[in-house]
């Protein structure tokens, strides 16, 4: 306790700042996301004590509560069948994996904690979010024009994706359209009293370091989803719908720039179409010349016969990449049998933990869409409250969003997010959203 006194941090100051130092963590990568998080939940215990765990439960924290005892179920079954069949290197990994992820059942009940009863302020996570977003905007630009960015991570892949400060990991795009969202409401939120004109300014100045920054990673779903998750704020918000046409002649402006100007970013996107195309005729036409070449068809194709070995429960937690070279109608002369998840989230669930698992996820998904959508986005309650609710509310959408290729879902870095978002959101919708202001 003699660091709070020495620097003069109390407990609040402190676990805002820990909060605060997620979006860096996601760039430092998974070691420092899982240190975060467990000093998070480790102080908030040790200050608070049994404090932390009395918060009132709803039937949407009974759910989630059901659905990590369904995880560790299916990870104790799937073990057992393991042992069973001799498959030594899976002896308890199942089980293993099954507990580390309750972290994110303690993450979710202290981040609900340290929101409700008042805590911790957002308004650090809104900066650090907002700052590092453009930071590696920023280094994206720089490795562009110099073959490196500023830690020396050099261009890969013939420069048909940038990294940024990602290394060897081409998710910039990703990270970028996670948390470049929290700038835009910085103001709005917490500098009322400045004039529009400057919104006006720094509005559409952001919006196009973002947008340039995601376009040279070369993440595509990211730029889709950007572009969808903007327009749906605009469309949803009274006072933004005005600037939903200038806001898409700006994204055609400066896609159709950088798409003739550069050849590598031309060939990426170009291939994206084909790709979307060869889905598209495969899934609506049944067109028996369509290119069945396309990558994600080949992904997405591996699903369906390993989710036959386990429809109800699942395999388990980080076991597709297991149950995938045991399904039926392998051929195994082709060169791509199995990769390590079917890169959709869905689809993973369905095959991890079952149709069950998948359903108790959905009714949470639904009963947090309802809480913090219907009943209080569409409520009366004031500007500042709900305009605090719209970043996690579409951020959150957009990560359940079901139709786009995604990493594996019980990653460190895909489970903390959506976690993050989703506790942030639910405790915002349940309490006295005000206290940002006071």
């Amino acid at each position: 306790m003699q660091l709070f006194s020495k620097y003069k941090l109390s407990k609040s100051q402190f676990l805002s700042l820990l909060l605060a130092l997620m979006p860096i963590s996601f760039i430092a990568g998974n070691m420092i996301i899982n240190l975060n998080v467990i000093l998070l939940i480790l102080l908030t215990i040790i200050f608070f004590g049994k404090e932390t765990f009395k918060i009132k439960y709803f039937f949407l924290d009974k759910v989630i509560f059901g659905y990590f005892c369904f995880v560790l179920l299916t990870g104790v079954i799937n073990d057992y069948h393991f042992y069973n069949i001799k498959l030594s290197f899976k002896y308890f990994d199942t089980i293993l994996n099954s507990v580390l992820y309750i972290k994110y059942l303690l993450l979710y009940l202290i981040i609900r904690f340290l929101i409700e009863k008042q805590i911790v302020k957002l308004k650090l996570f809104f900066y650090s979010a907002g700052f590092f977003s453009i930071f590696v905007c920023l280094d994206i630009f720089y490795q562009f024009f110099n073959g490196e960015d500023i830690f020396g991570y050099k261009i890969i892949h013939t420069g048909r994706k940038l990294s940024g400060p990602f290394g060897d990991e081409l998710i910039a795009g990703g990270y970028i359209q996670r948390f470049s969202l929290f700038a835009f409401f910085i103001l709005p939120l917490f500098f009322q009293n400045k004039s529009r004109k400057i919104n006006l300014i720094i509005i559409p100045l952001l919006f196009s370091i973002f947008l340039i920054g995601i376009i040279l990673s070369g993440n595509r779903m990211p730029f889709v989803l950007y572009i969808l998750m903007i327009s749906l704020i605009c469309i949803f918000q009274k006072d933004l719908r005005k600037y939903f046409f200038p806001g898409i002649t700006l994204i055609a402006l400066i896609f159709f720039v950088i798409f003739n100007l550069n050849v590598e970013v031309k060939r990426n996107f170009l291939n994206f179409y084909n790709q979307i195309d060869n889905i598209k005729n495969f899934v609506f036409k049944l067109d028996k010349n369509t290119d069945f070449n396309s990558q994600y068809l080949k992904e997405f194709s591996t699903f369906y016969d390993t989710w036959l070995l386990n429809k109800y429960i699942g395999g388990g937690i980080k076991n597709f990449r297991v149950y995938c070279h045991h399904r039926q109608n392998i051929d195994k002369n082709a060169k791509f049998i199995c990769n390590m998840h079917p890169h959709n989230y869905y689809l993973e669930i369905l095959s991890d933990l079952g149709v069950f698992g998948s359903f108790i996820l959905i009714i949470i998904f639904y009963n947090i869409l309802y809480i913090s959508f219907l009943k209080n986005y569409f409520s009366k309650n004031n500007y500042q409250t709900k305009i605090l609710l719209v970043p996690f509310l579409f951020l959150f959408l957009i990560e359940i969003f079901p139709f786009k290729s995604t990493g594996s879902f019980f990653t460190t870095g895909n489970a903390t997010y959506l976690f993050l978002i989703m506790s942030i959101l639910v405790a915002l919708a349940r309490a006295d959203n005000s206290f940002e202001n006071k």
